[in-house]
């Protein structure tokens, strides 16, 4: 006798048995002590004071925090003082402060289980994080200490910091609010984690070519491994696809057959400010459950002994793979399934350790689905609970619906997701299931007879092929929907979701305005603004944690608004930061500018209806009205520098289009001598938060210029007005309540209003006007780019013919107005004490922006957690 295998199960790793009971009858996966009869706890093993002893306390002086760097140099590193260089001392130094978070993370994560809170959970498919280092020591209070220690070693803290690449886990405004939210949970102490994708690759490193057109390269932001993360080994769930769904009795099916990979968990530890709580960040790694198959690799099929590997590894190999191919379509389902299907098993397997009944899991858990990427999770969590937790369907959809909230982000019909049918069916035949069973038992039921609203309100678009329409799935299957701005969320209700209202009552749709962290976007160190946060301390009179965590306490400085000195010193601050920004463009791009000109600046993800075409046709115009000037009145004119900054989709043609004309754009008037001290324009390629950070504090003037009813909310304008920026904007998303909080008279507006847009589209269609007639300012910049004046203008037809003829995004429409409001931030800024008391202002009423206000009316109104401090 022997023993034997299945050789098919040869290479894959052992199965864990879930939730393994100990001889105590606790979960082997509880963390928290047993106690005596005296309720006292008991130490679990060895003996107590020499464990204690041992464990490691926090480096916070200077000789515990070099000998912390020292030790890792020669540990972690296996390197020593005579062949390390600035990115040897970055990593040790990485380490020595994750060393840190880790101890206050294994702290928090104690006190989680000991007290059993309510937790929140964040799902979200980007997390736009960017550098970590700096981040951390303001968080933790040791910016100064580690300075010092790092010196100490012969080192400068701010030249290891530029070590630090950007984490390639998001890319626009999306991912970043997630990450502001993360941070601002933390802080206010609220029990939160964020779940995500590990992306081996960022979405992509942006190269302009010689033509001015974007290229994208890969973004290997893991080459050199990432210091913050936390591998967990021992964190892994299986996560099948395709196979077949049979359906049992009672709504049940057993899934069978098809591709299981293992999804493996890194945590990234996300530290409160002034406080000791620290979150967490959970993200998910796709590995092959078979590895290397060395039975095909011995029988010489080299490729297939490698096939199940590299498909699992593709998973989370790349951000947003381009989805204009059907390959490219599965992939991206693929990634939204693996990551809610991890994310779900762990926060079910996390709750599972209260030892309490499911019906009890929205009293326990909320899940906030940012955006429609998560959806999954409805028919997942009812997967769940139905076919492996034996519940019943209505108790099942009772727990989901009480679980769930979903945040839009959008107004568009064209960017709400949709699957096709066949597509879902293919590759996850039992939620396809589910979601039929979900519109058999909702919506149907209730409007038996209303065709057409069933047809807008199913989860089925019919067509060839059906699609699901997962923002209708997302919005039925939850408690709250929210938008993320006044306007927004009243466009939500009155449009997209129009009859969802009528179905379940206004009180399940409301608004949370976006917010940012003001610690990152204001007092970060070296990087952001850390010289404005320092003389609003010094002139509030307050530490910088109170108005950090408090941003309403800004007000403050309304009342030295008109102090000729405080001016002086606010005029200081911008000036420096315009500097600073002049040399980090002169590094990147080998050219001086003009510090003394009004800074200009756009910077957002490329797409038709942000209308970075609106700015770059006002920059062309511009130039034009110079050319056109003698010297005597161009001496007059107020100098401009503008920037751009921005990613194109790679599918996405016309948005890659606007970028070279940009750039072929900036050849020309940064070549021009008769103009280049008066108008010059830089794009700055490969748009990160890094780049944000230099950019936005050195702004006069920002442009947040979306065709009106069409931009959610926008929270780059809420940064460059925390940083005394001012707002040149449509009345469009976040702008109006910006300038609800600073005045209307320092922000500069233009263009129609969100009401006015459907009927100038129809007016487009059905009675068009020639542009030479409607808008000759704007037919004349056309009219110079099709003459070649930029590059060949046979390449940006498409381009201008968006304009020409449909013109959906009405820039024929708002140029007027737009050069009008140009010319207004021209003549406001020539009378410099009024321009800085507008930035004052403007800065002072700031407080509403904040996310620590925006998470705790998630936290309040929507997931009822509370706060709980960590001792």
């Amino acid at each position: 006798m022997t023993s034997t295998i299945d050789p098919s199960n040869i290479g894959k790793p052992p199965k864990r048995r879930r939730h393994v009971r100990t001889l105590t009858g606790k979960s082997s996966r509880w963390y928290t002590p047993d106690t005596d009869e005296q309720g006292k706890e008991k130490w679990p093993r060895g003996d107590e004071t020499v464990w204690k002893s041992s464990i490691p306390s926090l480096h916070k002086d200077v000789p515990t925090i070099t000998k912390s760097v020292v030790n890792h140099v020669h540990t972690s590193l296996a390197r020593q003082a005579y062949n390390l260089d600035d990115l040897g001392a970055y990593q040790a130094a990485a380490l020595s402060v994750r060393d840190n978070l880790i101890l206050n993370w294994n702290e928090t994560q104690m006190h989680y289980s000991r007290t059993a809170p309510k937790r929140a959970y964040y799902l979200s498919l980007e997390f736009l994080m960017g550098r970590t280092l700096d981040n951390a020591l303001l968080n933790l209070g040791l910016k100064s200490q580690y300075s010092n220690g790092i010196d100490k070693l012969g080192f400068n803290l701010e030249d290891i910091i530029e070590q630090e690449r950007d984490a390639g886990l998001g890319n626009g405004g999306l991912g970043r609010l997630a990450a502001c939210y993360l941070d601002s949970s933390a802080s206010q102490e609220l029990p939160v984690w964020g779940y995500g994708l590990r992306y081996k690759y960022g979405i992509f490193q942006q190269l302009i070519g010689p033509d001015g057109s974007q290229l994208e390269a890969p973004d290997p932001w893991l080459e050199h491994d990432n210091p913050w993360e936390l591998p967990r080994l021992d964190v892994t769930y299986e996560v099948r696809f395709y196979g077949h769904a049979e359906r049992l009795d009672n709504m049940k099916a057993i899934w069978s057959g098809g591709q299981e990979v293992l999804a493996m968990a890194y945590d990234v530890m996300i530290p409160g400010y002034d406080t000791k709580n620290t979150n967490n960040l959970r993200l998910w790694e796709s590995k092959p459950k078979r590895g290397f198959d060395l039975q095909s690799f011995n029988a010489g099929d080299y490729e297939r002994a490698v096939e199940s590997s590299n498909s699992a590894a593709n998973i989370t190999a790349v951000l947003y793979p381009n989805d204009h191919t059907t390959l490219g379509k599965e992939l991206r389902l693929k990634q939204q399934y693996f990551w809610t299907a991890a994310s779900l098993a762990d926060i079910i397997r996390r709750f599972k350790n209260l030892d309490k009944p499911l019906t009890e899991f929205p009293d326990y858990v909320a899940i906030q689905l940012n955006d429609t990427h998560p959806t999954l999770a409805i028919p997942e969590l009812m997967r769940i609970l139905i076919d492996e937790e034996d519940i019943s369907w209505d108790t099942a959809w009772q727990i989901t619906t009480n679980t769930f909230f979903f945040t839009n982000h959008t107004v568009l019909p064209e960017a709400l997701e949709k699957w096709s049918v066949p597509l879902m069916e293919h590759l996850l035949p039992r939620h396809m299931q589910i979601i039929f069973d979900i519109v058999s038992f909702t919506v149907e039921k209730k409007f038996p007879g209303d065709r057409e609203k069933l047809a807008r309100m199913s989860l089925i678009e019919e067509g060839f092929p059906q699609n699901v329409r997962m923002a209708n799935l997302a919005c039925i299957g939850n408690r709250k929907v929210n938008g993320v701005a006044e306007l927004h969320s009243e466009l939500v209700r009155m449009t997209i979701m129009k009859d969802f209202v009528d179905f379940y009552g206004v009180s399940k749709f409301s608004n949370v305005t976006n917010g940012i962290t003001p610690r990152r976007w204001l007092d970060q160190a070296r990087i952001c603004n850390p010289s404005l946060s320092s003389l609003i301390s010094g002139t509030l009179g307050i530490p910088k944690a109170t108005f950090l965590k408090d941003l309403f306490k800004l007000e403050g400085l309304l009342k030295f608004a008109d102090e000729p000195a405080f001016q002086k010193k606010w005029a200081a601050v911008k000036q420096s930061n315009k500097e600073r920004l002049a040399n980090h463009v002169e590094g990147m791009l080998g050219v001086r500018i003009n510090t003394n000109a009004m800074f200009d600046v756009q910077i957002k993800r490329l797409h038709e209806y942000k209308r970075q075409t609106l700015n770059i046709m006002g920059v062309i115009h511009r130039y034009l009205t110079l050319k056109a000037m003698t010297p005597e009145e161009r001496k007059k004119v107020n100098p401009k520098v503008v920037f751009f900054a921005g990613k194109a989709a790679p599918g996405y043609y016309i948005a890659k289009l606007t970028i070279r004309l940009i750039v072929n754009a900036a050849r020309v008037l940064n070549s021009d001598p008769e103009t280049k001290d008066i108008l010059s324009l830089y794009f700055l390629p490969d748009y990160s938060v890094s780049l944000a950070e230099v950019l936005i504090p050195a702004s006069d003037i920002s442009q947040h210029i979306s065709t009106a009813g069409t931009e959610a909310s926008g929270t780059s304008n809420m940064k460059f007005c925390l940083n005394g920026g001012l707002l040149l904007g449509t009345v469009d998303g976040a702008n109006i309540e910006i300038a609800e909080e600073v005045g209307e008279d320092n922000v500069f507006f233009f263009g129609h209003l969100t009401p006015a847009v459907e009927d100038l589209r129809y007016q487009h269609i059905y009675h068009p006007v020639p542009i030479e007639q409607k808008c000759p300012a704007l037919a004349n910049v056309l009219n110079e780019v099709s003459a070649g004046r930029f590059g060949e203008g046979s390449v940006y037809e498409p381009l201008l013919n968006t304009i020409r003829q449909t013109d959906y995004y009405l820039l024929t429409e708002d140029f007027d107005s737009y050069m009008a409001a140009l010319k207004m931030v021209d003549e406001a800024y020539q009378n410099r004490v009024e321009w800085i008391k507008k930035s004052i202002k403007t800065t002072a009423k700031m407080g509403k922006f904040s996310s620590d206000r925006a998470i705790q009316d998630y936290a309040q109104e929507y997931w009822n957690i509370e706060s709980t401090k960590v001792a």
